[in-house]
C-alpha cells in the first residue's frame, strides 16, 4: 500500500498552491463530517430539523451541520473567494478576488441524507471553479458561478461507508484516498482509478419505470432481457439512492448510473443538481475513462443558467453511454 498522503499529493508542482490549499480545507472539513457521521445517534444529531432547503427538501440535522462545517473550515483558505451549497439559496462570499485570481467552491455537503436513518453510505460532493478573469478587485457575484462543467479545475467526492474514501481529480486522472481513523490522515490508496470498459451493471430507480422516456426504457429493457436478449448477457441492477455510493461503484467496477428526465414533471430537465452533483461527477467519470450524457449532449458542456439548475444524468462506462446516445438520437 502507498504511504503517500494527501498533503504530499497536493504539494506536487502541477497543482497551484492556492488550489491545493482549498482542496486541503475541503478534505479537513470532510474529516470532521466523517467523525460526526460515525457518532450518529450517539451524538444526538440524527433526524429531521423540520425545515426545508432551497430545493424544497426536508433538511436533516446532519445536512445543516455538514454545511456549517464546510463553510467554517473552507473560508480559511486564502485562495477561496466564495462558496455555494445545495443547502443555501444564494452564494456565501468569503473575500474579494485578488490580482492573482481565486477559486469558487460548490458542494453538496451530505448527499443521500435520506439514508442516514438506515445506516447506508452517504457522502459529500464538491466542485472547484476559477474566478472569472474580470473579477479581480471585487466581490464575487452569483453570475460568476454560472460556468459550464468544463471549466472545473478540480472535483471530487467523499463516501462515508465502511471506509471513508475521497475520490479526486485535478484534471489529470482520478485518484482515491482512504482516511486512516487512527491519525485522521488521507492515505493514497489508488493513484489511477479507471472505469472498466465492459460492464454488466446499471443503477437506476426502477420505481420510476412508467415515467421514463422511450430511449431509457429501451436500454433498461434490453439489460433486463439478459443472455437471451439483444445484449447477450445478464445484467445486475444496483441502487443505493445515494449518488456518491452509486457513482463510486461505477467508477470502481464499471456500469452506468442514471437519473434521467421523466414524465412526472416534463418541464423540468431532471432531478439532480447540475452544479452540485452532475458536473463534478461527470468530470470524475470522464477523467476515469468514462462518459456522461444529459439526453442532449455532454453533461460538462451544458449551459449553466442558475445556481440550482436541474439536469438529466446518465454517466459511466463509455460504450454504454454511447449506446444511450444512439437510442436518444434514433
Amino acid at each position: 500500500m502507498s504511504t503517500t498522503n494527501l498533503a504530499a499529493y497536493l504539494s506536487q508542482s502541477s497543482i497551484p498552491p492556492r488550489l491545493a490549499e482549498v482542496l486541503a480545507a475541503v478534505a479537513k472539513g470532510c474529516v470532521e463530517i466523517s467523525a460526526q457521521v460515525r457518532r450518529g445517534a450517539a451524538g444526538q444529531i440524527m433526524g429531521a430539523l423540520g425545515s426545508e432547503n432551497v430545493q424544497g427538501e426536508v433538511q436533516q440535522k446532519l445536512d445543516v451541520l455538514s454545511n456549517d462545517i464546510l463553510l467554517a473550515l473552507c473560508a480559511k483558505a486564502e485562495g477561496l473567494s466564495a462558496m455555494a451549497s445545495e443547502e443555501m439559496e444564494t452564494i456565501h462570499p468569503v473575500r474579494e478576488v485578488g490580482p492573482e485570481g481565486g477559486y469558487l467552491l460548490l458542494f453538496d455537503p451530505l448527499d443521500g441524507s435520506s439514508n442516514i436513518a438506515v445506516n447506508v453510505s452517504i457522502g459529500t460532493i464538491f466542485s472547484i471553479l476559477p474566478t472569472p478573469a474580470d473579477s479581480s478587485g471585487r466581490a464575487v457575484t452569483e453570475a460568476d458561478f454560472l460556468q459550464p462543467g468544463r471549466h472545473q479545475v478540480a472535483a471530487g467526492y467523499v463516501v462515508y461507508g465502511p471506509q471513508t474514501q475521497m475520490v479526486l481529480t485535478v484534471g489529470d486522472g482520478v485518484c482515491a484516498f482512504t482516511l486512516d481513523p487512527e491519525c485522521d490522515d488521507w492515505v493514497l490508496t489508488n493513484p489511477a482509478m479507471a472505469i472498466p470498459a465492459e460492464t454488466k451493471e446499471f443503477a437506476i430507480n426502477t420505481a420510476n419505470t412508467r415515467h421514463w422516456a422511450a430511449p431509457v426504457s429501451r436500454y433498461v429493457e434490453e439489460c433486463l432481457a439478459g443472455v437471451e436478449g439483444p445484449r447477450g448477457k445478464d445484467f445486475n441492477m444496483r441502487w443505493v439512492a445515494s449518488m456518491v455510493a452509486d457513482v463510486h461503484r461505477v467508477i470502481t467496477r464499471g456500469g452506468v448510473f442514471m437519473y434521467p428526465w421523466d414524465k412526472r414533471e416534463p418541464n423540468r430537465p431532471g432531478k439532480l443538481r447540475l452544479m452540485y452533483e452532475a458536473n463534478p461527477m461527470a468530470l470524475l467519470v470522464e477523467q476515469a475513462g468514462g462518459a456522461s450524457f444529459d439526453g442532449v449532449g455532454d453533461t460538462l458542456d451544458a449551459e449553466v443558467t442558475s445556481l440550482h439548475q436541474r439536469a438529466s444524468v446518465m454517466m459511466g462506462s463509455k460504450a454504454e453511454i454511447a449506446r444511450l446516445r444512439d437510442y436518444h438520437a434514433a
